[in-house]
């Protein structure tokens, strides 16, 4: 690599600049950094600044990041980066291996950023553009006893190799099948070889020197995995009893080097997800293993105290044994009675380390406790391995384990302040072993009499002010309250309200977020039939309270973003009935929190629930008393204006949603505010921003709905069927013009489009010249159909052939026919039906003698549509959706679903479209006796027919 010291020495400042708290220097480095990864030998000049032992650490870690970083967007071609160059890439290809075989030129930290390095180029390149790869990192395994380089060739062979365990095609066996013929046995024969050195090392040995070793073999362990994934290889099933040898040796034997624990524990767990694999995949090759496993991992577990990922993988692999065909081996009551006690009870136990986390890192600690993410934590897999014995031992389960639960109750009435982490044990295993339906509401629980359990000991903890009560029993009652909510009568659930209000202003933010969390619960819960449990008047006498208590839990430390707190105040708000005093007293909260996170938006999931309270509260009372609509006017349109202005980008299209209620809300004449923000609505440059177009649709089609007559002043239609033609021209925002059109059709009168009609099907049909895809005729059909029953079959027969003669003819029968049946939504479905109803029963160009042909073809499309099954047109939508951690701000658009409107039906005197079909042909046919039952017979299939006799049945009609 042949780099100039100039050049090393301006990129190692940059990477210490990056590293500067100081955001001026920080930047301007990072601006210089990108600006040169477009130079040519960019990439080579990083590998040689990382890999030199004179450039300090951090500069070396620095580089090393950025390197990986910069092979990951820029290896393979993209539209974003010039790919680095073919020879540069040859080189970085050589140069890798060897700087990870020389392991003492470079940190561990540097070791593991080059691997990954490797891994990126081998997701590309690997195997057939790079074939040296392999025989060279095999080659230098047979030649070195550097532990150190040996680990680097494993941890880049593991990278490699951890592609198998994703995704099984032909083209993945076949890179499997030659990576196996080249590596499986130098990989039995390097684990074998260390495997070896560890046994002959005795308590004299150094620590130092052994360590590397055991990283050895969880990396082969690891690799074991990756190539045993998809299907078990015939080399590793010649040679599996070589492998499980090895691998009981290291859960049964006992180390003399203390001080390495954590890296034997770690290869013990790569060992026990070998074995749950294997257990999982190949029962039957490894049947005659299993008996031994079995015992050697409950023994590991049982006499010591694994550390969290050894737990979590030993425990797994005896669940999946629990719950398959050799579930005899826990038959035993010496078995069943010893795994309960010694390994499911002491594992779900609470910990140190859960205190700690329940008592700094509230969040963490809720995700995992009540969103269900602690699925890798030893609480909740030692339920698992629970469940899956009590799935063919129920009854000795359930003595043995409500037994230890009213043990633990006992010892904690007897001593409160000692034994409340047996109080704590007892009603997780009440929750986790809890039986649940769809929807999230339990059941039951084989453990307990839940209402009595929750009667006896969850509501005195809910009803308890004794200040020294531990908050992790308040919060178990929470729990307990929100997972078994289902069960609880309402009368009682309504009675404890006050009590979890109160503990909403406790200061421990697990038991506030609780709190919130189970109001917001139970305001869910449904009854049989489907109908909410609770009603607005059911809420109604708490609101005094709980509002105020809601919005003071924001002001604990570490909750100012407390998304839980936040969703309960969304669900408050959304559901209940709030008066004109209080939604004042609400609003200018909401516009408080929200003024203070325009500042520094960092928790996008408690942002979108802000924004979900602002609309939640604009729907209820607005809507209900258009007379509040200027109070929150007046609160509202500082903080949305200074989103704008402030260019707080994750916000516009929240604010746009908003804005576009506040014009639904506001009664005509829309105020000088408004139209000011309509025409900044019809710039061009207001679209550019992907991120915001469906909130600026939304907001357009409010306008559209409110002033229609406006848009005779100032060329304002011109460019609303402007907006309209640039977001059809995309595949990603066509739906969304095809919104804004069909809005504007239905809100203006054939005055005022008229004029304008064939500009607009012009741009249709250039657009539909080169774009025929699905979704796009779907919306020229909806389209068409909204048209013609606003304006009459005539005006749209007609406006289409002006375009050019005879057009609409070939649009009919190319577009609208065809794709009839593909219309789905119960409105979208309705109006197609009763407009191509209209078309082929009042049109006169469809009605003459030579249509015939189109005519009954279009005929056929309708009862095709009409009779589909109900489930093929009906979109369901979901009732108040969830929002993930996932949620972000600019790369996609989050619906505010408080924010939306409800589509209205064009059609709503017509209720049936099957019977408006029916009657429509019978008084045609009325009129040219005889001629619509041939033309039936000889266009209509079999099937169609049939149908459509069976509904001039259902309706009593006749074609004559």
């Amino acid at each position: 690599m042949d780099v100039s010291a100039e050049t090393l020495q301006t990129l190692s400042q940059c990477f210490l600049q990056t590293l500067s708290p100081d955001a001026g220097p920080r930047r301007s480095a990072e601006s210089y950094l990108s600006t040169a990864a477009d130079s040519p030998g960019y990439a080579l000049a990083l590998l040689r600044l990382l890999s030199d032992p004179s450039v300090p650490d951090p500069v070396r870690v620095a580089s090393a990041v950025h390197f990986k970083n910069l092979l990951r967007s820029r290896w393979s071609p993209s539209d974003d980066h010039p790919p680095i160059s073919a020879a540069e890439r040859d080189q970085i290809k050589s140069l890798l291996v060897r700087l990870l075989l020389d392991a003492s030129s470079s940190s561990p930290l540097v070791q593991s950023q080059l691997s990954e390095s490797l891994s990126l180029v081998g997701r590309h390149d690997f195997p057939s553009n790079w074939p040296s790869l392999l025989p060279e990192l095999v080659a230098s395994l047979h030649s070195s006893n550097n532990y150190p380089a040996i680990n680097g060739i494993l941890g880049a062979a593991n990278s490699i190799f951890k592609k198998f365990r994703s995704v099984d095609t032909n083209d993945v066996r076949r890179d499997l099948k030659y990576c196996l013929d080249g590596f499986a046995a130098p990989l039995l024969e390097v684990f074998l070889r260390t495997s070896r050195l560890i046994s002959t090392a005795g308590p004299a040995s150094p620590p130092e020197a052994v360590k590397p070793l055991f990283e050895s073999q969880r990396l082969c362990c690891r690799i074991f995995y990756s190539l045993n994934f998809i299907d078990l290889p015939e080399y590793f099933e010649d040679h599996m009893k070589e492998w499980m040898t090895e691998f009981r040796a290291y859960l049964t034997t006992t180390y003399p080097w203390p001080t390495i624990g954590p890296v034997v524990d770690d290869l013990r767990a790569a060992v026990c997800e070998n074995l749950g694999l294997y257990m999982e995949k190949y029962e039957e090759d490894f049947r005659d293993y299993l008996k031994d496993f079995a015992s050697s991992v409950w023994e590991l577990l049982r006499s010591a105290s694994p550390p969290d990922q050894l737990a979590v993988t030993a425990i797994r692999f005896l669940t999946k044994v629990s719950t398959s065909v050799h579930h005899s081996l826990f038959s035993s009551p010496d078995v069943l009675g010893p795994i309960c006690t010694g390994i499911v009870v002491p594992n779900v136990r609470m910990r140190e380390e859960d205190e700690e986390m329940f008592e700094s890192n509230y969040v963490e600690y809720v995700r995992r406790d009540v969103e269900g993410s602690d699925v890798d934590t030893r609480r909740r897999i030692a339920c698992e391995l629970l469940k899956g014995i009590a799935g063919n031992y129920r009854d000795q389960v359930k003595a043995i384990v409500s037994t230890q639960i009213e043990g633990m109750l006992t010892a904690y009435v007897a001593n409160p302040a000692v034994n409340w982490r047996e109080m704590d044990c007892a009603i997780y295993l009440v929750v986790a072993l809890a039986h649940k339906k769809g929807g999230g509401a339990v059941a039951s629980s084989d453990l307990v009499d839940v209402e009595g359990f929750f009667l006896r000991v969850v509501v005195p903890e809910l009803q308890s002010r004794d200040a020294n009560v531990v908050p992790v029993l308040k919060a178990d009652a929470l729990k307990f309250f929100i997972v078994f909510r289902s069960q609880i009568p309402k009368h009682v659930a309504l009675s404890l309200l006050p009590d979890v209000v109160q503990l909403l202003a406790l200061e421990n933010n697990v038991v506030h977020s609780y709190a919130a969390s189970c109001i917001e619960k139970l305001l869910l819960v449904k009854d049989e039939g489907g109908a909410l449990r609770f009603t607005p008047a059911d809420v109604a006498p708490r609101l005094p309270t709980l509002i105020p208590a809601l919005y003071n839990a924001l002001k604990f430390p570490d909750s100012q973003e407390n998304q839980y707190v936040m969703k309960c105040i969304m669900r408050v708000l959304g559901f209940a009935d709030i008066g004109v005093d209080m939604a004042g007293s609400c609003i200018t909260g909401l516009t408080l929190v929200l003024d203070e996170v325009c500042k520094n938006p960092r928790n996008p999931v408690f942002n979108h629930y802000l924004f979900e309270a602002v609309a939640a509260l604009i729907r209820r009372s607005c809507e209900r008393d258009p007379a509040i609509v200027a109070v929150f006017e007046a609160s509202l349109f500082p903080v949305l204006q200074t989103i704008l202005t402030a260019d707080v980008r994750e916000f516009w299209p929240y604010t746009f949603q908003i804005f576009a209620q506040l014009v639904e809300v506001h009664a005509p004449p829309l105020p000088p505010s408004y139209m000011h923000l309509f025409e900044l609505l019809l710039l061009e440059e207001t679209w550019k921003r992907p991120e915001v177009v469906p909130a600026l649709v939304r907001l357009l089609r409010a306008y559209l709905r409110k002033s229609p007559h406006e848009l005779n002043q100032e060329g304002r239609l011109d460019r609303v069927i402007d907006i309209f033609n640039r977001l059809i021209t995309s595949s990603k925002t066509e739906s969304l013009g095809f919104y804004i059109m069909n809005t504007l059709i239905e809100n203006l009168g054939w005055d005022m489009i008229s004029s304008k009609a064939g500009k607009i099907w012009t741009l249709i049909f250039v657009r539909l010249q080169s774009h025929q895809a699905r979704g796009f005729v779907k919306s020229l059909i909806i389209f068409m159909s909204l048209f013609l029953v606003k304006h009459g079959p005539a005006a749209l027969v007609d406006s289409i052939n002006l375009v050019q003669a005879n057009v609409f003819s070939g649009i009919l029968t190319q577009f609208w026919i065809s794709n009839l049946e593909l219309i789905t939504g119960f409105i979208e479905w309705k109006l197609t039906a009763v407009a191509s109803t209209r078309l082929i029963c009042e049109s006169p160009a469809l009605l003459d003698g030579s249509m015939t042909v189109i005519w009954g073809k279009m005929l056929d499309s309708i009862v095709k549509l009409l009779a589909r099954p109900e489930e093929d047109r009906v979109e369901d939508e979901p009732e108040v959706p969830d929002i993930g951690e996932n949620v972000g701000y600019a790369a996609t658009f989050v619906r505010l679903y408080n924010a939306g409107k409800k589509e209205e039906d064009p059609l709503g005197e017509i209720k049936d479209p099957r019977e408006y079909l029916v009657k429509s042909l019978m008084t045609l046919s009325v009129h040219s006796p005889g001629r619509y039952p041939k033309i039936i017979q000889n266009s209509l299939d079999q099937q169609n027919q049939e149908a459509l006799l069976q509904l001039c049945t259902a309706y009593n009609c006749t074609i004559v």
